[in-house]
């Protein structure tokens, strides 16, 4: 009986298509945000936030960029972690070439280039779609990942061709210790979260959905699929580089071009398929899948007292992995998101059987 929309009257359209519309909704989104900026720095462990928060907030990112491209406008692409590669590259050149610029600046500059990357190869690929579209994508992340081994300068020369980062510093705060990483990104996640969802409420956002459902319709009624398919690639393509520049800078410190591999690309393509195409929430649930699962299945052999080597945790670990999306593609094809949608429904009307 908690969530109800009784007595919530709207006198206005804005009210009426705010984001939250009904006050249990903004309730829980000020709780959830509360807990996230005092609880979470004052419960967790270093470990938790190194090995687990920081790479979920992160992923979050570079997964609302590839959700805007594949959930929204309906374009599929398997080359996301090269466009991520795209920007941590970038910023490292830019920490590196340019030492006086704020980070905050290197962010953006580097899912702006990320941006311009993506628009290069969104053009030839804007007038074909399905498989076709999704190898040509795969041909942008071959491209680039023969970039990031053979071009030297991205790396500054270096023999071994990994790279290693330099310490974060913005507006007199230099970024450390893990609560600082975790505070950094949980603030650029809200941010990219809030704009990413007012884009796709926006005239922009209806011209890559209605794109997404049939582009002949679509330009039947005045939309140009090819200008909305190019700005949801330049879009995607930003998260994706900021992404990447954090994913470099915040988690990994150091990394060599395998670190944006194709594996990658197409986890973060399941991410989304998981956590619902088409949805910024199924972005958030995608990337907790992705990260904590894992970590359960590789500790559950030991909490039952059986033990196995490190080599068959892995493969145990991979198969029930994939068992699981497949099992769960077959029951939930629309994602966790879905469900997520229907147990909100189910309040609203319950215990009432209609």
């Amino acid at each position: 009986m908690l969530y109800r929309e009784n007595g919530q009257f709207k006198t206005s359209y804005a009210a009426d298509q705010q984001l939250l519309p009904i006050a249990q909704d903004r309730w829980f989104m000020m709780a959830l945000v509360a807990c996230s900026l005092i609880a979470v720095p004052l419960l967790a462990s270093d470990y938790a936030l190194r090995a687990l928060i920081i790479p979920f907030l992160i992923l979050t990112i570079a997964a609302i960029g590839l959700n805007i491209l594949v959930g929204y406008c309906g374009q599929i692409s398997v080359g996301s972690a090269a466009f991520m590669g795209v920007g941590a590259y970038l910023a490292y050149n830019l920490t590196l070439r340019v030492p006086q610029l704020n980070f905050l600046v290197v962010l953006v500059l580097s899912g702006l280039g990320a941006a311009l990357v993506g628009i290069a190869f969104g053009i030839p690929s804007l007038r074909i779609k399905g498989l076709y579209l999704a190898v040509a994508t795969l041909a942008a992340q071959f491209f680039l990942d023969w970039a990031f081994a053979r071009v030297r300068w991205l790396t500054a020369d270096s023999p071994s061709g990994s790279v290693s980062t330099r310490s974060i510093h913005m507006l007199g705060w230099t970024v450390e210790r893990p609560v600082d990483k975790y505070l950094l990104v949980l603030g650029l996640l809200c941010i990219l979260t809030l704009a990413a969802k007012n884009l796709t409420r926006s005239h922009i956002g209806r011209a890559w959905m209605a794109t997404r459902d049939m582009d002949v319709a679509a330009d039947v009624i005045g939309v140009r699929p090819l200008s909305a398919k190019l700005s949801a690639f330049a879009v995607s393509s930003f998260y994706a580089g900021v992404a990447g520049a954090l994913w470099g800078f915040v988690h990994l410190g150091s990394w060599e071009p395998a670190a944006f591999s194709v594996t990658m690309s197409f986890n973060l393509l399941f991410m989304i398929i998981i956590g619902g195409l088409g949805s910024m929430v199924g972005s958030f649930f995608g990337a907790a899948f992705f990260v904590l699962l894992p970590v359960l299945l590789n500790r559950a052999p030991a909490s039952l007292g059986i033990e196995l080597s490190t080599a068959m945790k892995s493969h145990v670990e991979a198969m029930i992995f994939g068992g699981l999306i497949v099992l769960f593609l077959a029951i939930e094809p629309r994602g966790l998101a879905r469900l997520w949608a229907i147990g909100k429904e189910k309040l609203r009307i319950w215990p009432f059987p209609h």
